[in-house]
């Protein structure tokens, strides 16, 4: 079922990357069908871009992040900068137990929701011509590891780099920022 999800991106990748909309393009749809590819909600769906300094990386997705802060790359206790760094995908899923920064964890879903804290994430790099470009992140969030769901598996690691190729294609127009 996934497959048709991906199948689903890929058409939006495509006519993404083709519009000419001054403003960017709308990543709510594709990070609806990423979600929906991994059963979890949008706001556990990050998509995140380098920014045009190459210093930081800043949030597309989830739309709460994206005007909260940027990360920078030098950090040692984000995982997308280590991910987007050393250009290889990453799961964890004790998440709760590693030393991370949970700065953007504390940001309302909503005005008047609070997250649960990430349990469970898999992180992977978006490439264009052998250079990183970005980071897809998935989380599970949760009172508790058993709360957040099953844990990640190798399968669905190998359709976030579908997924993270299939945005790699588009990126460039989802991050132009409004004027």
């Amino acid at each position: 079922m996934s497959s048709e999800f991906i199948g689903e991106l890929k058409k939006w990748a495509n006519d993404a990357a083709h519009q000419t909309d001054e403003d960017g393009v709308d990543l709510s749809r594709a990070v609806d069908l990423i979600g929906k590819t991994f059963a979890v909600q949008t706001h556990e769906v990050a998509i995140l871009a380098l920014t045009p300094d190459a210093l930081f990386l800043k949030f597309l997705a989830p739309e709460s992040l994206r005007m909260v802060g940027q990360i920078p790359l030098s950090s040692t206790n984000s995982v997308a900068s280590r991910t987007f760094r050393e250009r290889r995908p990453e799961t964890i899923n004790h998440f709760s137990v590693v030393p991370h920064s949970s700065v953007f964890e504390a940001v309302p879903i909503a005005e008047s929701q609070r997250a649960h804290a990430i349990q469970k994430i898999m992180s992977a790099p978006i490439m264009q011509a052998g250079k990183a470009i970005g980071v897809v992140q998935i989380s599970r969030k949760g009172k508790t590891i058993a709360d957040a769901g099953p844990d990640f598996t190798p399968s669905q690691m190998r359709e976030l780099k579908t997924i993270c190729d299939v945005l790699a294609t588009c990126l460039t127009a989802c991050a132009k920022e409004k004027v």
